[in-house]
C-alpha cells in the first residue's frame, strides 16, 4: 500500500496575523500545501489526510480540497479541545488544543498504511518527500520503525529574525537519541548562534541536523500516542498551557526501547512563513523553482 499524507493545518499563526494555511504564494495563488502535496504525490503517496478546525472548514474544503480531486484521495479531520479520552478532566477554559501529537491522533480512524506527518506552512523540498516515501514504503507491516527528516541548520533559517530549532543527537547507525531545543538562532557574519542564559552565545555548526517536524510513522505509532495522551492529561489536562508535542513522545518511546527514529539527511532547503516579512522571499523562492523546471507554472489543471 501507498504511504499516507498527514497534513498539520489546525493551527492559527499567532506571529504571521492571518489563517496562513490558505495564503496564496504562487503564481495562481497556490498554497504551500498545494507544493507539499504536489511532491508528495511525485512521490507515491497514496492519501492525504489534513488536520484542520471546524470554524473555517467550508473555506479551506473550497479553497483547498477541491484542487486534488481528480489527483489524490484527501480526507479531513478536525482537532478540537475537547477530542480527549472519555472520562478524563480537562481545563474547560483552555483555548487552544493540545498540541502537535493530539493532532496526530485526530487521524487514527482514517490512516492504515506508515504515513508522513507534517506542517501545512512549511515548504520542505521535493527531495524530502522521496526520501521519507522510500522510508515508508520500506518499513511496512513492521511496528516501532519511526523517522526524521533532518535538516541543515543553515538550510532552515529565516532572514527575518530568529528561529528555535530543535537540533537533533543521532548516535552511531543513524537514529535519533534526543531532540534539544534552542532558542533565538541567529546567523551572524555566517557564524549560526543561539544565547546562552549566562551570557555570551553557543556555535551551532552549520551542517547541525534540525527537526523541522517532518516524521514518519508506522501505524502502531496511534496506538502509543493514545496510551500517552491519557497519561499526559491525567499529569497535566488542568493546565491550560499544557502542549502534547510529537518529540515529547517519540523521546517516551525511544527512551523506553519500544520503538527507534531514523534521522534521515536530505539535502532540501527548507522554507516557509515565520514572520509576515517572510511572505515576499518565499513568493520569490517558488518563482525561481519554476523557473528552474521543478514546478510547472500550474500546479492542478
Amino acid at each position: 500500500m501507498k504511504p499516507t499524507l498527514l497534513v498539520l493545518a489546525a493551527g492559527m499563526g499567532s506571529r504571521y496575523g492571518s489563517l496562513k494555511q490558505l495564503d496564496g504564494v504562487g503564481p495562481n495563488g497556490e498554497t504551500i500545501m498545494d507544493y507539499s502535496v504536489y511532491d508528495a504525490v511525485r512521490a507515491g503517496f497514496g492519501k492525504v489526510v489534513f488536520v484542520i478546525r471546524h470554524s473555517f472548514e467550508d473555506e479551506f474544503r473550497k479553497q483547498i480540497v477541491s484542487k486534488y480531486e481528480n489527483h489524490i484521495p484527501v480526507e479531513v479531520v478536525f482537532q478540537e479541545i475537547d477530542k480527549v479520552p472519555a472520562g478524563i478532566a480537562y481545563d474547560k477554559e483552555r483555548i487552544k488544543p493540545w498540541g502537535t501529537n493530539h493532532a496526530v491522533l485526530m487521524a487514527k480512524d482514517v490512516v492504515d498504511t506508515p504515513f508522513a506527518v507534517i506542517n501545512s506552512d512549511d515548504f520542505y523540498g521535493r527531495e524530502s518527500y522521496q526520501l521519507l516515501s522510500d522510508f515508508l514504503t520500506k518499513v511496512e507491516g513492521q511496528v516501532g520503525r519511526y523517522c526524521m527528516i533532518g535538516y541543515h541548520i543553515s538550510n532552515t533559517l529565516s532572514e527575518s529574525g530568529s528561529v528555535n530549532r530543535g537540533v537533533c543527537r543521532v548516535n552511531e547507525q543513524g537514529l535519533l537519541t534526543s531532540i534539544v531545543e534552542r532558542t533565538a538562532i541567529e546567523c551572524s557574519s555566517g557564524i549560526i548562534q543561539y544565547p546562552l542564559e549566562q551570557g555570551g552565545y553557543e556555535t551551532i555548526p552549520n551542517t547541525s541536523l534540525v527537526s523541522m517536524n517532518m516524521w514518519g510513522f508506522t501505524p502502531d505509532y496511534f496506538s502509543f500516542s493514545e496510551q500517552s495522551f491519557a497519561t499526559f492529561l491525567s499529569e497535566r489536562g488542568m493546565d491550560p498551557k499544557s502542549e502534547y508535542y510529537i518529540p515529547t513522545v517519540v523521546d517516551d518511546l525511544i527512551s523506553s526501547n519500544k520503538a527507534t527514529c531514523e534521522v534521515i539527511d536530505t539535502p532540501a532547503k527548507w522554507f516557509g512563513v515565520t514572520y509576515a516579512e517572510d511572505r515576499p522571499q518565499v513568493v520569490l523562492q517558488i518563482s525561481k523553482l519554476i523557473r528552474e523546471g521543478v514546478y510547472p507554472q500550474q500546479l492542478w489543471k
